[in-house]
């Protein structure tokens, strides 16, 4: 080795022990819920004077959720815990629900704002509570309490003022889904990340914890619905087997306000065995359609419903029976129809 490159090495070494351990040790993991400590001292004392306590007066598991996202993120952003309190006893509380889980939201009769922001919408506002100065975060639904929460604490990442908040926001779409590839073998197609966060094998049994982080990034920013298997669906993603495994990712889900939803083959009712024949028309393929969601509703009440990708790129569908992409589509619609799950029909305009 040359003196210039001995040189150039020895001075990385230095520099490296230099660095703080964050600097080195962030793997990325976290996305943007790093939730570092806030080095500005003036900054950190005055979030300080606004956390002193968390009050959520619901023990629900999205509560939970928001108890432990609040916890997690002030003790990152001020370097120290914030405990959960039944009431607000001090100033700074940060109180967190809806006129229906909390009777200190009911209280300070936010109606014509909440009506504002709708079933998923939030309003964050500095308030007086017993006596006492407050955070609020209200909104008519937990799942937007939650958006609320992540919304107070982009608002401290960001080091912006907590003093008179009077935040209003609501989405403005209302189904706000990711489109997973993911095959049941574990592999994505079109996937350059590794492999499929779904462990088939050990569902029900046992859901990986980055289930639950995945929630909380997607929650974070308002996703509410995910299709966790490709659009070039294995019929056995619909069978009971699959079915019972899908349930246990949508528990890990609804905490974080997600639905699932699944994606179909419409040959499944003849690919499966059951029957021999797919057609959409087929009194028996009608009934088996309805049955199967009755199923499906049955182990995840909340089900959105399904994707379907139908006759293109070699995939079945209606016109492998001579009908209408109409006819294939309002089959499924028909059996989600009483659960209030809806199709996604995804056909291309060539190659049929």
């Amino acid at each position: 080795m040359n003196d210039r490159r001995r040189h150039l090495l020895t001075g990385l070494a230095a520099a490296l022990l230099l660095l703080p351990a964050s600097a080195y040790a962030e793997d990325g993991y976290d996305l943007w819920l790093r939730y570092t400590r806030i080095d500005d001292e003036a900054v950190r004392t005055a979030y300080e004077r606004h956390a002193t306590a968390i009050v959520v007066q619901s023990a629900s598991p999205t509560a939970r959720a928001i108890v432990d996202e609040l916890r997690r993120g002030l003790r990152g952003l001020l370097g120290r815990p914030v405990s959960p309190a039944a009431s607000v006893d001090a100033d700074g509380a940060i109180v967190v629900g809806t006129p229906a889980t909390s009777p200190i939201v009911a209280a300070l009769r936010l109606d014509e704002a909440l009506a504002w922001a709708g079933d998923e919408g939030y309003v964050i506002r500095s308030a007086a509570v017993n006596g006492h100065r407050a955070t609020v975060v209200a909104a008519s639904s937990e799942a937007g309490a939650l958006y609320g929460t992540f919304h107070l604490l982009r608002l401290m990442q960001w080091r912006r003022p907590l003093d008179d908040l009077d935040v209003r926001e609501r989405p403005r779409v209302r189904r706000r889904l990711l489109n997973h590839w993911d095959n049941l073998d574990g592999s994505i197609e079109r996937g350059y990340a590794g492999r499929s966060l779904w462990n088939w094998e050990e569902l029900p049994d046992r859901v990986d914890p980055r289930v639950i982080d995945y929630a909380r990034a997607n929650a974070s920013i308002g996703i509410n619905g995910t299709v966790v298997n490709s659009v070039n669906a294995n019929p056995r993603s619909l069978g009971s087997e699959y079915l019972r495994k899908a349930a246990a990712l949508a528990d890990a889900f609804r905490p974080y306000g997600i639905r699932l939803y699944l994606a179909a083959n419409l040959s499944t009712p003849r690919a499966s065995g059951d029957l021999p024949t797919a057609d959409p028309l087929d009194p028996r393929v009608i009934r088996w359609w309805r049955e199967k969601a009755d199923e499906i509703y049955r182990l995840v009440p909340d089900f959105g419903g399904f994707v379907v990708k139908a006759n293109s790129e070699g995939q079945p569908g209606p016109q492998d029976y001579g009908r209408t992409h109409a006819d294939g589509a309002n089959v499924l619609a028909d059996a989600l129809a009483p659960h209030g799950g809806i199709v996604m029909w995804r056909a291309f305009v060539y190659n049929a």
